[in-house]
């Protein structure tokens, strides 16, 4: 799985480098984000490239974990 770590990044950077991971067209990665617009954002753009999205918050950060 492989790990893209966009915390401290304001929009639209953690979508760029999102965008960036999936072009290796694995079958997961994990999105690390600490602002809920990124976390939307990046939840959007993913389903919108067919990708299932699943996220849980630890002290004000995001883990997206996104699947095929």
């Amino acid at each position: 799985m492989k790990t893209v770590d966009a915390r401290g990044l304001s929009c639209p950077e953690p979508v760029i480098l999102t965008k960036k991971a999936l072009a290796a067209n694995e079958d997961s990665y994990e999105i690390l984000a600490d602002r809920v617009t990124s976390r939307d954002n990046i939840i959007g753009f993913a389903e919108d490239y067919g990708y299932k999205a699943t996220c849980t918050e630890e002290n004000g950060e995001f883990k997206i974990i996104l699947k095929k």
